[in-house]
Formats: structure tokens, C-alpha cells, sequence
């Protein structure tokens, strides 16, 4: 049982005087930073601490694998210290195998724009009214679960439905490394129940698109100015309530593409306009992404890595509480609770997973 973890233990960037000299790295340029408030802080601060969680984790495992194996050269033979052994291994198996997931997840190759922050955007699908509340409820479902791991948030734009739901929600994952950890969450989010409205009982199946996409920093990316149609407006709410007196909202067009972006939730026009550019430029390189993935003829990779957005990932079915991703071919059995924001073994398991895959 302990030949997986033995052998992951063996990876070159778990070895202690690898880990120990990156740790000794990251502490010197730490100590040499001056502005505290400046990201080069917040970033080598984090690597630091991550660093130091890894290091942390491997020691637990090694400690684990070593009481496991003296254990399990207890024979029979030894009378009471057999069964002693025996429930040790059994308590040591679980803790042995979520190490493991969690040291292959850490340790997996990285894939491009691994580091970068992610920007999420929801919208509704097919199901009318209903696609809309769907919509809704993984915005908030996402929101309640990034904030149960205290990652900041920053809201580029929520346009509600005047019939109920969403039309769209665009936010950032203000956290270095975000994407990495929740890039495989794009795709068409499929939902099975029976909606509020339905007085015969009959379920409706309705779609939701999440697609999650790196920022990109706008100074890397050529857009001419003329290739651009920006136009100003007054925010709007739930029920399409004016929310703001002055034309902060910015809507910008990408005219050689017809990609439409919009941001009305900072109070000033310049700080909406600076937020869709962020994700304008996002969706751009995206785009070019996606035609040499085309061109290399890499399908399997592109369609993992959430190159086809029309692909069906996730089924949320209500009637049997049950969610199945159908990528890893994995359901869990807590419906209720996922969508109250703990969706983490759903992110971390697909993440894990697909990654291995990539690797395969």
C-alpha cells in the first residue's frame, strides 16, 4: 500500500536539501525587500509559505510510511501486538493515501499560466428563467467556496436578470496561483431538477458556462486603439434598478473579434474601464491559444484543458443528490452542501486528476 507514497517520496523536488535550499532562497530575497505593501512581498511571502507547507507535508508522510511498514512486520505469531497493528495500519491507511493525492497535486508538472490569478465568468445556458437561477447559484456557489479559503475576490461585473438569476457574473480570484487551482472548472455546467415554477413535478435539465480563463497583464498584449469601441453607462441591479446616478459602467467592444465585455461594479469609470481590459485581453489570448491547439491537432489536451467550452463537464442532479464530473468519471453525494460552498474535494479531485492525465 505504501509503494505509491515510496516512490513519490523518491521525486527529485521532494528531496529535504532541495526543498531546505529553496526555503533558504526564498528567506533571503524575503529579507531584502523593502515596501512590504508591494506584491514582490505578497508573492515571495507566499512561495515561502507554500514552500514551507511542503516541506511540512513531506515529513508527516514519511513519518506515516515508516510507522506503517514497522507495523506491518508484526506477524501473528506476536500474539496482542498483532491486532495492536493491525487497527494502527487501518487507521494509517486513509491518512497515508489523502498525503499522497495531496503531495501528486503539489508536485504535478506545471501548465502554462499555472501562477497567474483567475478571472471567472458565468452565464447562463439553455433553460430560459431557469439556466439563469442555475447560473446564479454556482456564481455564489464559487463565491462562498473561495471565501471559505479566505482568496479575495474582486467583482468586475453582475448583471441580473429581470425575470430572476443572472445574465452574467465576471470576477477576479485576486490570489497568485488561482488559476492553477481552479482552471479546470470551465466548461457547460449541466443541472437536473425541478424548477419552482413547475407545478407538475416534471424535471428540467438547463446548462450554465463557467469559463475561467488567466489574467493576463494588459502591457503584454498589442490592441490598437482604433480596433476598439468603448461606450458608458449607468450600473444596473436586481430587477434592472438603477444602482449608480453617474455613467460609471464601461462596455468595450473588440471590433475585428465582436467580443463584447463589460464591468459596472467599480465606482469609477477608469477603474471599470482597467477591469475589462483585464478581461478582454484575457479572452484574446485565449482565442490564440486555442488555434494552435487546433493547429497542433492536440484535441485530447485541448478538450482537458478546457479548450472546447461547449463540452458538457459537471451533471448536478437534485432529484438523486448527486454530482458527476464526467471528465474523471467521478460522482459525489452531497449536493446540498456543495452548493452551500463546499465544492473544494470536487476542485481538488477533477484538478488532480486531469493533471495526471496530462502527464500520462
Amino acid at each position: 500500500m505504501t509503494d505509491k507514497a515510496k516512490i513519490l517520496l523518491e521525486k527529485e523536488v521532494l528531496s529535504p536539501e532541495i526543498i531546505d535550499a529553496d526555503i533558504a532562497d526564498l528567506t533571503k530575497k524575503l529579507s531584502e525587500v523593502t515596501d512590504f505593501s508591494s506584491s514582490v512581498y505578497a508573492d515571495l511571502s507566499k512561495d515561502l509559505s507554500d514552500k514551507t507547507n511542503l516541506k511540512s507535508l513531506v515529513e508527516e508522510l514519511k513519518s506515516l510510511v515508516s510507522r506503517y511498514d514497522d507495523s506491518a512486520t508484526i506477524t501473528e505469531s506476536d500474539g496482542d501486538l498483532f491486532e495492536i497493528a493491525k487497527q494502527e495500519i487501518e487507521e494509517l491507511t486513509p491518512k497515508i493515501e489523502k498525503l499522497t493525492a495531496e503531495l501528486e497535486r503539489l508536485t504535478a508538472k506545471p501548465l502554462p499560466n499555472d501562477n497567474s490569478k483567475a478571472i471567472f465568468e458565468i452565464r447562463p445556458g439553455v433553460g430560459g428563467v431557469e439556466a439563469s437561477l442555475f447560473a446564479e447559484s454556482l456564481y455564489r456557489m464559487y463565491l462562498r467556496y473561495l471565501n471559505s479559503l479566505g482568496m479575495a475576490v474582486d467583482q468586475y461585473s453582475l448583471d441580473y436578470d429581470a425575470e430572476g438569476g443572472i445574465k452574467e457574473a465576471t470576477f477576479l480570484v485576486d490570489v497568485k496561483g488561482s488559476y492553477g487551482q481552479l482552471r479546470f472548472e470551465s466548461g457547460v455546467h449541466r443541472v437536473q431538477r425541478v424548477p419552482t415554477t413547475e407545478s407538475a413535478g416534471r424535471i428540467h435539465t438547463s446548462t450554465a458556462s463557467v469559463v475561467v480563463l488567466p489574467q493576463i497583464n494588459v502591457k503584454d498584449v498589442n490592441i490598437k486603439d482604433e480596433d476598439l469601441r468603448i461606450d458608458v453607462y449607468r450600473s444596473s441591479g436586481p430587477g434592472g434598478q438603477s444602482v449608480n446616478t453617474t455613467d460609471s459602467a464601461v462596455r468595450i467592444t473588440h471590433i475585428p473579434s465582436g467580443i463584447v465585455v463589460s464591468c459596472q461594479n467599480g465606482k469609477s469609470q477608469h477603474k471599470n474601464k482597467e477591469m475589462a481590459m483585464n478581461v478582454l485581453v484575457a479572452k484574446l489570448t485565449k482565442i490564440e491559444e486555442e488555434k494552435k491547439s487546433s493547429e497542433e491537432k492536440n484535441l485530447r489536451n485541448a478538450s482537458i484543458l478546457g479548450g472546447d467550452r461547449s463540452a458538457k463537464i459537471r451533471t448536478y442532479n437534485f432529484p438523486q443528490g448527486r454530482i458527476t464530473d464526467h471528465r474523471i468519471g467521478k460522482s459525489w453525494f452531497n449536493i446540498d452542501q456543495v452548493m452551500e460552498g463546499e465544492v473544494g474535494e470536487i476542485v481538488e479531485t477533477v484538478n488532480r486528476d486531469l493533471r495526471m492525465e496530462l502527464e500520462s
